[in-house]
């Protein structure tokens, strides 16, 4: 009788412990699983990675193609960039970058069953302007653009894709009425910046944008004395430009101007601080 009980607890104690291993052995499984299930994103340019992070939180997982402080004109993805896009979900592309224009067949080879997804689908463009993501209001259209990309590709969390994204207009809605109440004393001001990146911006708080560069080229002779006459004419005592670009014609136009050069990010990384930022420094360099 003893010896029997001994056996059967011998077997009840083997059992719970294969359980333990079992439950140990599938909450590993578990946590396996839930990594491979997050959507693999690739963006092209650093605030839209904000964005999809914004708007997938912890059910994604992105990548972006342009480093920090790479050039829009001239940068070119690595091998190790095109391998990683291989296994990608989706590529969501600005829709106008001159980078894009160059490499996007090239990156949709690399990967044919990835969802590629143009966030300037519904947006009209300024003279083929690519930089859509500096103006508050057509974020909100990048948005709903990039949310319905991620529920296509993961309708099971469609709830929390929407609750997300509704977050993330309020926030949009109240950085817009922020900027707008820090840029009113200086509706109607223009301001010189190297690289124009800032149209669609302009545009949305009154401002008016003067160029010194056009599509990644320098200008020449006679357009430098066009835009030195019009800043003198408009009294205009700081130059803006970027850690993206040279800031050599900046800084002779400055020179010129008895200006100052002053940087603005036009690619962050934290865009809603970013923004703030830029906002601010504006201000006060045109009020």
């Amino acid at each position: 009788m003893k010896r029997a009980l001994v056996v059967i607890t011998i077997m009840i104690i083997m059992g719970i412990l294969a359980g333990c291993q079992n439950t140990k052995d599938g909450s590993a499984q578990a946590n396996a699983d839930n990594k491979q299930e997050k959507l693999s994103v690739f963006v092209s340019v650093l605030p839209q990675s904000d964005f999809v992070k914004q708007l997938g939180g912890d059910r994604v997982k992105v990548s972006v193609m342009m480093p920090p402080g790479a050039n829009e004109h001239t940068f070119e993805p690595d091998s190790g960039q095109l391998k990683a896009l291989s296994q990608a979900d989706m590529y969501v592309k600005v829709g106008n970058l001159p980078f894009e224009k160059a490499w996007m067949e090239r990156l949709m080879a690399a990967n044919q069953d990835m969802l590629v997804v143009d966030s300037s689908q519904s947006i009209e463009l300024i003279d083929d302007n690519p930089h859509i993501w500096l103006s508050p209001r057509l974020v909100k259209i990048q948005a709903e653009t990039i949310s319905a990309a991620l529920i296509k590709l993961d309708p099971q969390g469609k709830d929390y894709y929407m609750e997300k994204k509704e977050l993330f207009l309020q926030q949009l809605d109240d950085l817009d009425k922020e900027i707008t109440a820090q840029l009113q004393g200086a509706k109607g001001k223009s301001f010189l910046v190297y690289h124009p990146a800032w149209g669609y911006f302009a545009r949305d708080y009154g401002l008016k944008e003067v160029g010194i560069e056009e599509h990644g080229k320098e200008p020449g002779a006679g357009e430098m004395a066009r835009i030195i006459e019009f800043a003198h004419n408009n009294n205009i005592k700081t130059v803006f430009a970027s850690v993206q670009h040279s800031t050599r014609s900046a800084e002779a136009v400055a020179a010129e101007l008895g200006a100052k050069v002053v940087i603005l990010d036009p690619l962050p990384a934290n865009y809603f601080e970013n923004m703030r930022e830029v906002a601010r420094i504006m201000a006060e360099e045109l009020e």
